[in-house]
């Protein structure tokens, strides 16, 4: 089962992945792609009544606002973490064991059951497409025709594909196809089993967010919103 130390490394291979790759992305990439006009599809019959929603009035600076504060706080984040999953996969867990032989993530024993746990890990619930799903029941039947080779005892439910983040209610067709064979783990009870700790899963967010008190964009913000509100007065206001 990991030790204290271990735990602690993977909090804060969580902060420096948050602070290094998201957080850097966000402020270099998705603000400023946000201050640009051309990045978005607007519908003109659209945007100065969302801007009067938002604000009152329907001037320049509001329909940048009304604009570029979904763009910066939704689609562009979201979208950087989700290029960044496979990067998070292999910090978080820098340093445990893997197997090159088997091509497997980790191997570590269960904190429930105790027993070695063969783990092919995936970011989220929806990060799996088709392919995915025969790779990873490949790797599975690898697994098995060597332990019986080798006489070593693992059993079908030590096989498990972990998902770093979110519920079970959450796993697309693709995790649910894997589950009918072998056991997908999710979110806080895959963490428990890695772990040992039942409420680890919450400590490592708590982790991330504690990087987020570290950054105050509301300047970069307002930055974006004054950049993008004088290319619409000129191109809608000034005829």
């Amino acid at each position: 089962m990991m030790d204290d130390i271990q735990r602690k490394q993977i909090l804060k291979n969580a902060q420096d992945f948050f602070r290094k790759e998201i957080v850097t992305s966000h402020i270099e990439g998705g603000c400023k792609r946000a201050g640009k006009l051309s990045e978005y599809n607007i519908n003109p019959f659209l945007f100065k009544y969302l801007a009067n929603f938002l604000t009152g009035n329907d001037n320049a600076e509001s329909i940048a606002r009304a604009l570029v504060l979904p763009r910066v706080l939704g689609p562009s984040i979201t979208t950087s973490f989700g290029m960044k999953i496979q990067k998070l996969i292999s910090t978080l867990f820098q340093g445990l064991e893997g197997s090159i032989t088997y091509g497997l993530d980790i191997i570590f024993i269960d904190a429930i059951d105790g027993r070695k746990k063969y783990c092919q890990l995936k970011a989220g619930p929806n990060t799996i497409n088709h392919d995915d799903v025969t790779t990873i029941v490949n790797h599975f039947k690898g697994i098995r025709n060597r332990s019986r080779t080798n006489n070593l005892n693992v059993g079908i439910d030590d096989m498990i594909v972990g998902v770093v983040y979110g519920e079970k209610s959450e796993l697309s067709t693709h995790y649910k196809k894997i589950s009918d064979s072998y056991p997908v783990i999710i979110g806080k009870d895959f963490w428990y089993r890695l772990t040992g700790k039942e409420d680890f899963y919450f400590e490592l967010i708590d982790a991330i967010g504690d990087v987020a008190l570290e950054v105050d964009g509301s300047h970069l913000v307002e930055e974006t919103i004054a950049t993008l509100a004088k290319e619409i007065n000129e191109k809608y206001f000034n005829n």
